[in-house]
């Protein structure tokens, strides 16, 4: 007959703890939050006892803002014994996953957040969201708070500008993977901007806030809604410099030409008519106009005719011979009597050619050589 053998307590409890694995150092466990302090965050961990969150982390703002007893959430085993017997805890990698999994649903439904950004260099604001450090690129500005310079110093003050204030973003993208994080502004102000822009259409004349002058244009500020005046949409004259034309602060009314996505094109020259088109008033094809030769080129001759208009005589049109070079048949600052090839307002293209003439003179010599 088999003795029958007791166990006692401890041998329960001992086999207790073979049938419970402990947690290690690394592993992710959930608790729920029994109290709340400004030292420390105490955890049930059912089976596994009481959890500790001790140190700096307790005082981040997404911590202490968010957190409640009550809460369930994860954290990572530091120590398995503390100074009580409780498991001390961080919230360190099990806070970035669930950081991580908040901000790709931020990037799935379009939310927006409110962040401070917490430094700047000259492509964008560096932002941390609730531990995961992000990054706003310049491009992703609204027209508000674009900086509308060219030098890149002057691009990096106003951007230092906007750090510490509080910003509306939109997550662009989160990659858990890559540790990208990568905000918008322009995203949060969307439906904003689009209700802006319906207010708007094509031959509108608006009223503008110059916020920066570059080579290239003039940038501006259209009911927040931001607009390019491109050089060539300045002055029917040719622009060397915008900068002779506008100074940021400046408030200046434009014909709205074009709208892209969230943002206006517009011209100030169309405001008022076009002195070429009333230039050419009476110029037809094939008529004959006299002109003086400006320059030269490989490809033909550049004349100066009345109203002060230019026009281009190619390399082609100067004589039904093959030539070389234009000078083997023009000379700069002779006049010669031209014929009109065509007119084209939208391009402010003038063509002329010499050809009629040539040919008109080759009829004369034949028909005097057949006299004779």
């Amino acid at each position: 007959m088999a003795q029958k053998t007791t166990k006692t307590m401890q041998d329960l409890l001992d086999e207790m703890k073979m049938e419970i694995k402990v947690p290690e150092y690394g592993d992710v466990v959930e608790g729920t939050v029994v109290a709340v302090t400004k030292t420390g965050i105490w955890l049930d961990l059912g089976m596994y006892g009481t959890g500790v969150i001790m140190g700096p982390e307790v005082m981040l703002p997404h911590v202490k803002e968010d957190l409640k007893v009550g809460d369930k959430i994860s954290a990572s085993v530091v120590e398995q014994e503390f100074e009580n017997g409780e498991i001390l805890l961080s919230l360190g990698k099990a806070t970035r996953e669930r950081s991580w999994g908040r901000l790709e649903q931020l990037q799935e439904s379009r939310e927006t957040i409110m962040v401070k950004p917490l430094d700047a260099n000259k492509g964008g604001l560096l932002i941390e969201v609730e531990g995961v450090k992000g990054f706003l690129p310049v491009s992703q500005l609204t027209a508000k708070n674009y900086p509308r310079v060219v030098d890149k110093d002057e691009i990096l003050v106003k951007l230092n500008s906007l750090v510490g204030k509080p910003m509306e973003v939109g997550v662009l993208e989160a990659n858990r993977k890559e540790n990208k994080l990568i905000l918008s502004e322009k995203i949060a102000k969307k439906e904003e901007i689009q209700g802006i822009l319906k207010k708007f259409k094509v031959g509108d004349k608006a009223k503008c806030k110059v916020t920066g002058v570059v080579d290239f244009g003039i940038f501006v500020n259209v009911d927040d809604i931001e607009g390019l005046i491109h050089i060539s949409e300045i002055s029917w004259d040719k622009v060397a410099d915008p900068k002779e034309y506008a100074k940021v602060g400046d408030v200046i009314d434009a014909l709205i030409i074009g709208i892209e996505d969230d943002r206006l094109s517009l011209s100030i020259k169309r405001l008022t008519d076009d002195p070429w088109i009333k230039a050419i008033e009476g110029f037809k094809v094939g008529t004959k106009i006299k002109g003086k030769v400006t320059r030269l080129t490989p490809f033909g001759a550049f004349v100066a005719i009345k109203n002060d208009l230019e026009a281009l005589v190619h390399i082609s049109e100067l004589s039904s011979e093959h030539i070389a070079k234009p000078e083997d048949v023009v000379e700069i600052g002779k006049e010669y009597e031209f014929t009109i090839l065509s007119i084209d307002p939208s391009t402010h293209r003038l063509a002329l050619t010499l050809k009629e003439k040539a040919r008109a003179k080759k009829k004369e010599d034949k028909a005097d050589k057949n006299v004779k």
